[in-house]
């Protein structure tokens, strides 16, 4: 990857996916069928499709580098 496309960390919150970014929900993955739920702040921790409890949050699509001390 070269140094152009690299996007530096700013300590401020990530722009999220344009879906989104107005609603303020954040995008999981369900463990079991892999759909990709929206939840917002307060909504049951449930995959909308097949009802599990499992989610994991996406990672970034940015480049995450920390330099080593």
């Amino acid at each position: 990857m070269s140094g152009q496309d690299y996007e530096a960390p700013s300590g401020a919150f990530s722009q999220r996916d344009d879906a989104t970014a107005g609603s303020g929900a954040m995008i999981y993955r369900c463990g079991d069928c892999a759909v990709r739920v929206p939840l917002e702040k307060g909504a049951p921790i449930r995959c909308q499709k097949c009802g599990a409890r499992v989610l994991y949050k996406e990672r970034t699509k940015r480049m995450v580098q920390f330099e080593a001390r």
